[in-house]
């Protein structure tokens, strides 16, 4: 019976609502959890973004910054300067023909070069070993290429060729009336008057004082000398040679310490004994200037029994007596000369070798003394030139020269301006017309110290 009621009763399908709740629970679960990883994903892929863009960006800006200073920077200038190849200076001096020569020094050759459309420049041609490497000659056209001065000789450019013994050249204005070393020695007949020698001191002192003052830092020449001074249009000096220029002090430092290097009979010193550099090394270099455009003398003169003898030991008692007409230059006897002017010149000189730095002018200091002095000079000439009126001829007929030791008679004579006294007892002729006295008993025979001799004959008695 139970089976039979079993059979008949109809079969209900099992529900499963239990299991379409779970399933839909695990979906809801799942759709969340990856909606969460995506947007996990999303901000992180965001901020990476962000994080390199902020990168590039900020590496543009850093980049620009340096792009910026390298515009202010000194290096800069360097784009200023024409770049010469090597083919274009070979054409304008002739391949470095002798006959383009026109310097030559321990770092290299000096060449006239001419260039295409009539340009004149000088070009400087160093020897391999001039610089230990590329970067050193890059450093020195940087150096070099930061001061811009009158009285300073232009950089206009260089050449660099590839690898380390390549060429290196440097390329500067032209300067046609040689250096100051021609004038002192007279070499070609050259010779300066004293107002010319004032002029040229005058202008060499301003070039080194922007070199020391004017750029920062500053720069110390090393090398400072007559050679090393070119003289321009009108006597205007012109400072060269930057081979051996050294960066100076910063803020309160008084030196650099740095390897000796210059020339013997310029070199201070002090530099030498402590191996400390600063700009008063160059104030003792041209205060031998100063003395050698008085005297006309080398450094060091080899000649004497003393080989080694030194212009400020010879010329410093005479300067100390302030007796200058024993040390100047005989070739301004025959011209009118400011003796005055003269003994200020060596005696600034003097103050420019004093053993102590710290007690030297600085070379401002040079510069506007010498101004001062050549200016109260021409005020001063000017007023006796007013004083002496229609007087002067009376006064001429009357000035004398003596000769120590000799007897003398008084004649008068018409003195050409080709005549040069070679004693250097006699003071600087200021008129073209002076009374000489002399012994006619004892003309001959006059000597003048080591051995120089001058006798005078007479024929015929001069007109009194």
């Amino acid at each position: 019976m139970e089976r039979e009621k079993m059979r008949h009763t109809p079969m209900v399908p099992p529900t499963f609502t239990a299991s379409k709740s779970s399933i839909f629970s695990r979906h809801l679960f799942e759709g969340f959890s990856i909606g969460v990883a995506s947007v996990v994903v999303g901000v992180m892929f965001y901020f990476l973004v962000k994080r390199r863009g902020c990168c590039v960006l900020k590496q543009h800006r850093r980049q620009r910054v340096m792009l910026c200073k390298q515009a202010e920077s000194p290096k800069s200038m360097r784009l200023l300067l024409r770049h010469f190849q090597m083919e274009e200076l070979e054409k304008a001096t002739k391949n470095f023909n002798e006959e383009c020569l026109i310097g030559s020094g321990a770092f290299g050759n000096v060449y006239k070069g001419v260039f295409n459309g009539g340009g004149t420049l000088a070009i400087k041609r160093a020897r391999p070993d001039s610089y230990q490497s590329a970067q050193e000659f890059r450093n020195e056209v940087e150096l070099i290429s930061r001061v811009k001065h009158r009285n300073l000789l232009g950089l206009m450019g260089y050449c660099e060729e590839a690898g380390g013994r390549g060429e290196k050249i440097l390329v500067y204005e032209y300067v046609p009336n040689g250096s100051l070393l021609e004038y002192i020695v007279g070499r070609g007949g050259k010779n300066l008057t004293w107002r010319q020698r004032v002029k040229i001191a005058i202008g060499a002192a301003k070039g080194i004082a922007h070199l020391h003052e004017g750029v920062n830092p500053s720069i110390i020449h090393r090398d400072i000398k007559p050679s090393n001074i070119l003289v321009g249009d009108g006597f205007e000096a012109k400072v060269s040679d930057f081979g051996l220029v050294k960066s100076g002090p910063i803020g309160d430092q008084s030196h650099v310490s740095s390897q000796i290097k210059g020339t013997p009979g310029y070199i201070d010193p002090a530099y030498c004994s402590s191996f400390h550099l600063s700009p008063f090394s160059d104030v003792y270099s041209f205060g031998v200037i100063l003395l050698q455009l008085v005297a006309a003398r080398p450094a060091v003169d080899t000649t004497q029994v003393n080989l080694r003898y030194h212009i400020i030991e010879w010329a410093r008692p005479s300067i100390e007596k302030g007796n200058v007409e024993e040390i100047l230059d005989v070739r301004l006897l025959s011209e009118p000369c400011n003796i005055e002017m003269m003994l200020k010149m060596a005696q600034l000189g003097m103050r420019c070798v004093v053993k102590a730095p710290k007690n030297r002018p600085t070379m401002t200091n040079v510069w506007e003394e010498l101004e001062e002095a050549l200016y109260s000079t021409d005020n001063l000439s000017g007023a006796k030139q007013s004083l002496k009126g229609d007087r002067r001829s009376t006064s001429e007929s009357h000035s004398s020269v003596s000769l120590d030791g000799i007897g003398l008679q008084k004649f008068h004579i018409e003195m050409d301006k080709s005549i040069s006294f070679q004693s250097t007892s006699l003071r600087c002729l200021e008129d073209n017309s002076v009374s000489i006295e002399l012994d006619k008993n004892n003309l001959e025979g006059i000597s003048e110290g080591e051995g120089t001799s001058t006798t005078a004959q007479n024929n015929n008695s001069p007109k009194a």
